[in-house]
């Protein structure tokens, strides 16, 4: 669809930029990750394969979401103010033009390096030594062959279940000599799920990778005996995957039981996108168009040098045999409020001595791990209570909680079963610790519990003391390595009385109290994020010093944008990093001309939640698991704790501050909407995601996000 100069210019009028457009110029900006000279090819193709999984995930939901509108005729408006089919046009306009790049990427710039790297993706086997296709016959006879099905389509057989996300051959058959089309068949075969995606050659000088399409495609006739093929051509197709719980009373029977229905229904979901090879046969691409009510804006051509479906490439990247392309992982360092610890001192005797605070990848995660593993066997601990929204696979916390309840210590653990595509492997784990004694509530079903809490209860002599962490990350030993999270531990009674409290509220029947050093969701902590904006506008107009910098995943509260921009308005400077979505516009004259927006795209996945609020000189500073959402307010289980100690709260202001500073990373977000890469033309390179590895204390303590 081609955006016309009316439609163009409504969209600019807004105050407010579209949620699903802003998310595609964020995956824009990881595709421009693998074109970034100073990468390896692997590193490179893991980005490939990130946007890949991304764009997945936005037509299984975001795409899915819309079709929910579109499909039982809702209203829907989008921010933009377009209604549901003009929005649908131009959104599926731009996931054309993405797609159009994706390609563009893989076949102009990354596979003429393959070569040089000594790897190669090799989709005619008739360039295959006569060895190497006697064993890729030999592999398609011994385990292809026996696992593929096809089944046809025709008067005397329903139209088959097509599986989401896997590739898939369209079939058209007919009888020898019979050129009557009506009398041609349709067949579907589904490539199986665990199969390579490539078959592996070794060769002296290079690694050669045959897409496994390819091999099925060479021998697909085996399947269709005595019956000429008249069109053979591979496609995928992805379903919606958005669904909504409706809430129970019955948390067993019923909650729990439409989850798994509901998981069952997303396998068969409406189609709202079908990738297809170029040349797909006309008849086939006809059929399923009028089975799926497919418009042409749903159907993606992919060139035939490309790849349906770059995700495949992970077997590439995380192959041993290449493992010296990819730069090695930088060994985490302690964190600069760790003491330093003696042979005989505990996890529990530092958390009583001082705060933690834990700043991931940068930081382990293993002072956490300590406490929960230590807390499992300790025989004066007494309980343990944890949220958990997405775990580890083998999770040494899992491991651990299960061992403090063989243990005979309470354990409390408040699993969210419907954290999207874990749900199956929560729901597999939640039982795991229900078996073994564990007291575990499923979620809240009418909203999701993604707050990041844990709580230890431990006998001192005469004494209780309340252990805690509260992060912006999951409990997940891999994620910890890759995304970039901040965690507080303490033995601070205010918060160990806040989280206490909220426990409560959360797993009991409560009505919560004010707390000190927790704002949480759904409740208040929209109109106190409020709060504390207005009081900078405040300062601002009595001329005191005042500023707000904000790191979050996204911004799309129109209530909290709006009152930023009231704030900018006043004159308080206003910084804000946003990884993806930013329905905020900056720079706009009378509007915004005070806020700042960057958003730092790079070698990990910047997931920490930090409000800043300059407060005339006595900085507040929040971390938590809450963005700037309509969903984090009003339909998820959020926290976000007051970051007290002196110490680690200079620690987040330079956090900020590094991230400000950034010129390696950083993208500059524009008042229409779209990103630059931040000019470092004669300043020193300044990479947020290797400077963490060597910060100084005293380079931290002199930080200063305002004058």
């Amino acid at each position: 669809m081609t955006i016309t100069p009316r439609l163009a210019s409504r969209i600019e009028q807004s105050d407010l930029i579209s949620r699903d457009l802003s998310w595609l110029k964020f995956n824009h900006r990881v595709l421009d990750q693998a074109r970034h000279l100073d990468r390896t090819l692997l590193e490179k193709l893991k980005f490939m394969a990130i946007t890949a999984s991304n764009l997945d995930e936005f037509f299984m939901i975001r795409i899915g979401s819309l079709y929910n509108y579109l499909d039982y005729g809702k209203e829907r408006y989008d921010y933009s103010g377009l209604r549901e089919i003009p929005f649908k046009n131009l959104l599926m306009s731009q996931c054309h033009e993405f797609i159009e790049a994706q390609h563009k990427v893989f076949l102009n710039e990354l596979r003429p390096q393959f070569g040089e790297a000594g790897i190669e993706i090799e989709r005619n086997l008739e360039n295959l030594s006569a060895e190497e296709e006697k064993e890729i016959k030999a592999y398609f006879k011994r385990i292809i062959y026996p696992m593929l099905t096809p089944m046809v389509f025709d008067s005397h057989h329903s139209f088959p279940i097509l599986m989401n996300k896997i590739l898939i051959f369209a079939v058209v058959t007919r009888i020898p000599g019979d050129r009557k089309r009506s009398n041609r068949k349709f067949s579907f075969v589904q490539i199986p799920q665990n199969l390579d995606r490539f078959y592996e050659l070794e060769r002296e000088d290079k690694m050669v990778f045959v897409p496994i399409e390819e091999i099925i495609r060479e021998y697909i006739h085996k399947l269709f005996r005595n019956v000429d093929i008249v069109a053979c051509n591979l496609f995928r197709i992805t379903r919606n995957g958005d669904f909504t719980l409706e809430e129970s009373e019955d948390i067993e029977s019923g909650f729990l039981e439409e989850i798994k229905q509901k998981l069952k229904k997303r396998k068969t979901g409406r189609v709202v996108r079908m990738e297809a090879e170029e040349g797909f046969d006309k008849s086939t691409l006809k059929l399923l168009k009028s089975r799926w009510e497919l418009g042409d804006e749903n159907i993606f051509q992919v060139e035939n040098l490309g790849l349906i479906d770059y995700t495949g490439l992970w077997q590439i990247i995380n192959h041993d045999n290449l493992s010296d392309l990819l730069p090695p992982m930088q060994a985490p360092v302690m964190p600069l409020s760790y003491p330093e610890r003696t042979e005989d001192m505990s996890i529990f005797d530092i958390l009583k001595e001082r705060d933690v605070l834990l700043h991931h990848p940068y930081n382990d995660i293993e002072p956490l791990l300590e406490l929960i593993e230590k807390s499992s066997e300790d025989p004066k601990v007494l309980s343990i209570k944890l949220t958990i929204y997405r775990l580890a696979k083998n999770s040494r916390i899992t491991s651990a909680l299960l061992k403090a309840a063989e243990n005979g210590k309470h354990v409390s653990v408040l699993f969210e079963v419907k954290a999207r595509f874990d749900e199956e492997n929560n729901l597999r784990e939640a039982a795991k610790l229900q078996k073994a004694g564990c007291f575990v509530i499923y979620g809240i079903s009418s909203v999701k519990t993604h707050t990041k809490l844990l709580l230890v209860v431990r006998r001192e002599g005469k004494k209780v003391t309340r252990y805690v962490h509260m992060s912006s990350g999951n409990y997940n030993e891999k994620t910890a390595r890759l995304y970039t999270d901040l965690g507080l531990l303490s033995t601070d009674e205010t918060y160990a009385q806040d989280i206490s409290e909220f426990f409560n509220v959360i797993t009991g029947h409560s009505l919560p109290r004010d707390y000190k050093y927790l704002i949480t969701a759904p409740g208040d902590m929209r109109q106190q994020l409020i709060d504390l904006i207005r009081k900078e506008a405040d300062h601002a107009g009595q001329g005191l010093p005042c500023g707000i910098v904000i790191k979050i995943n996204s911004l799309q509260d129109k209530e909290i944008i709006e009152e930023l921009y009231e704030a900018s308005q006043a004159g308080v400077p206003i910084k804000l990093i946003v990884r993806g979505i930013c329905c905020l516009r900056p720079g706009r004259a009378g509007l915004s001309e005070n806020i700042e927006v960057i958003s730092i795209v790079g070698d990990y996945l910047e997931h920490s939640r930090i409000y800043y609020y300059h407060n005339n000189g006595d900085p507040l500073v929040y971390g938590g698991s809450a963005d700037v959402m309509v969903r984090s307010f009003d339909r998820r289980i959020e926290s976000l704790f007051l970051v007290n100690d002196s110490f680690c709260k200079q620690q987040c202001i330079n956090l900020l501050r590094y991230n400000l500073k950034d010129n390696v990373n950083a993208y500059i977000m524009q008042e229409d909407g779209s990103y630059k890469v931040r000019e470092s033309e004669g300043e020193e390179r300044f990479n947020v995601h290797k400077e963490f590895f060597s910060l100084s204390e005293e380079e931290m303590q002199t930080a200063r996000l305002f004058g």
